[in-house]
């Protein structure tokens, strides 16, 4: 195989990877406009429920992005399952939110409790966001 049948699809990885990393950081732009607490200002400070909580929802949203970019037949295709991973991390953000109206002083307390299981519900629903993609 010579370099250049090596590097043909490089093209097409600088256009997803820079499109899946536009997605994750307009992901990250309204999660943070959207939780009623300010994550990067907190996780400077060091508060690790901000940490884990936003670490969760980075990686639930990233995850379903992945599965997206790898079975997608085209380059819109990844572009709308990447928007539904995105919808559908933020409702798990309201949901948890509606179950838990205390969630704001305790993850700006610090509670890692409560920071947990905010992650796990991201995580474990961008896990089954991106089973879901593959069919």
């Amino acid at each position: 195989m010579t370099i250049a049948m090596q590097l043909s699809t490089l093209g097409n990885f600088v256009l997803y990877f820079v499109s899946a990393t536009v997605l994750v950081g307009i992901f990250a732009l309204i999660y943070t406009r959207l939780t009623p607490w300010h994550e990067i200002p907190l996780i400077r400070a060091g508060n690790n429920a901000a940490a884990i909580s936003f670490s969760g929802a980075l990686l639930g949203f990233i995850l379903p992005l992945s599965s997206a970019i790898a079975h997608s037949v085209a380059f819109i295709d990844m572009i709308v399952w990447g928007i539904v991973a995105l919808v559908v991390q933020l409702l798990v953000f309201l949901g948890v939110k509606l179950i838990d109206s205390d969630l704001k002083r305790r993850i700006e307390g610090g509670e890692t409790a409560a920071a947990a299981k905010l992650g796990v519900l991201a995580l474990g629903f961008g896990i089954l966001n991106a089973a879901c993609m593959t069919y």
